[in-house]
């Protein structure tokens, strides 16, 4: 039975308050919870086979409790989401975007996990764990994260002469005017509305993309500092072939990396393995190094974007749940998350496992240097409902608008999301 937690008029992730009321499922203890299952919704390409396997086999040891991992697709997830956790039997654990938690949490969605981190031990930087904070209270816990860096292709650098990688921006530029000049291949493959690579920019250039006005969040998409980053990305798609109005999923950017005509693509590092799968040959020919800055000295900005794993406010097993993630975010697991997909690792003593991965490796300056998230606020979810007003923005500008006109096109539809309660 619903329990009225999404308003009809809201914008989907934004819900009416409901207060949570969970019961414990079952006492604490190996004994306690045997023979029982408990139900964690992820996301499509979330969670990785090795980790799958070795956390339902240690929570199976531990509990006697099973786990069952449901896959969501992330195309309308928040109103599939609002709906799962409005009902009298959510799913127990859910995977949340980190810049969309606030929202959940705000409207009383989500179980407040009180010390939970502090019986983990996790030690995750803040830029990671401050996703999960709800004015100050803890509704979720960090479970990955990770940032854009530049997957490209080593025989075509090759072919264009380039040795080395860049350690500027402009000296990225030349590499890529390099290849289109001696070579067949696209420098870059960079759709109009990869707007999590945006973010990033923004991030780098200082600025905000709302701001308080008047007591209330209003876009900031006016301001000079966002028309910079902007003019940023222009100078990076100019490169690019790629539609203007699509964004990295629209097509997969890796699997038209996958194809071998591309030098260079700005992708999260789980992106390689869609490559190989689409063409196994092309292993042997990628590579990673992290997005130059203006100077040597700090990478570009980017966007940490990833998941945090909460618990059902309305859930019946939280005890259960709270076994689970102890288990799923232990030192352990977390490590095995940067070793066999790449994400960044969140906390220092992860750093050793990132080693063995080139994507990972390539992340990590920038994350620690250039690091952030969309604005943690809970209603900024509306914001990135689609159609997203930002990528209407960005495709503008890439169109010949100037940015400031572009904003202007996008600010009232930006500030009615945000006036939603």
């Amino acid at each position: 039975m619903k329990r009225g937690l999404i308003a009809a008029t809201a914008v989907a992730g934004m819900l009416v308050g409901v207060a949570a009321c969970g019961s414990s499922g079952g006492k604490a203890g190996a004994d306690g919870f045997k023979g029982q299952k408990l139900t964690v919704w992820v996301m499509s390409g979330s969670n990785p086979a090795q980790w799958s396997k070795q956390v339902s086999a240690q929570f199976k040891k531990k509990t006697g409790a099973t786990v069952e991992f449901k896959v969501q697709q992330w195309n309308g997830i928040q109103q599939k989401l609002s709906t799962a956790l409005s009902e009298d039997a959510p799913p127990d654990v859910v995977e949340i975007g980190n810049t969309q938690t606030a929202a959940y949490a705000k409207a009383g969605a989500l179980a407040d996990l009180g010390d939970l981190k502090k019986d983990i031990g996790a030690d995750w930087n803040d830029a990671f764990n401050k996703a999960s904070l709800v004015d100050g209270k803890q509704y979720a816990l960090p479970w990955y994260a990770g940032n854009r860096v530049v997957m490209y292709n080593k025989k075509i650098w090759a072919e264009a002469g380039l040795t080395g990688t860049p350690r500027t921006r402009n000296a990225l530029f030349k590499a890529f005017d390099t290849i289109k000049k001696k070579t067949d291949a696209e420098p870059l493959y960079l759709p109009g509305q990869n707007w999590y690579f945006f973010d990033g920019l923004t991030i780098g250039t200082g600025a905000d993309l709302v701001k308080k006005q008047g007591g209330r969040w209003v876009s900031n998409l006016g301001d000079p500092k966002v028309s910079k980053a902007m003019d940023i990305y222009r100078q990076y798609q100019s490169f690019s072939t790629a539609p203007k109005n699509k964004d990295e999923a629209t097509p997969q950017q890796a699997e038209v990396f996958a194809k071998g005509k591309t030098g260079a693509v700005i992708a999260m590092g789980y992106e390689a393995a869609t490559a190989i799968k689409a063409n196994p040959d092309i292993k042997k020919d990628i590579g990673f190094f992290t997005i130059p800055g203006e100077t040597a000295a700090k990478p570009e900005g980017v966007f940490l974007g990833g998941s945090n794993f909460a618990v059902a406010g309305m859930g019946k097993n939280q005890e259960l749940a709270k076994e689970f993630l102890k288990i799923a975010l232990s030192k352990q697991n977390d490590a095995q998350m940067v070793k066999e997909v790449g994400w960044t690792p969140k906390s220092p003593d992860l750093a050793d496992a990132a080693k063995g991965n080139p994507a990972a490796l390539a992340a990590a300056p920038a994350a620690e240097k250039a690091g952030g998230t969309t604005p943690l606020i809970p209603q900024w979810a509306a914001v990135e409902n689609l159609p997203n007003p930002i990528k209407s923005y960005m495709t503008a500008v890439l169109g010949g608008k100037s940015p400031a006109d572009a904003a202007k096109g996008v600010e009232s539809e930006i500030n009615t999301r945000l006036a939603k309660e």
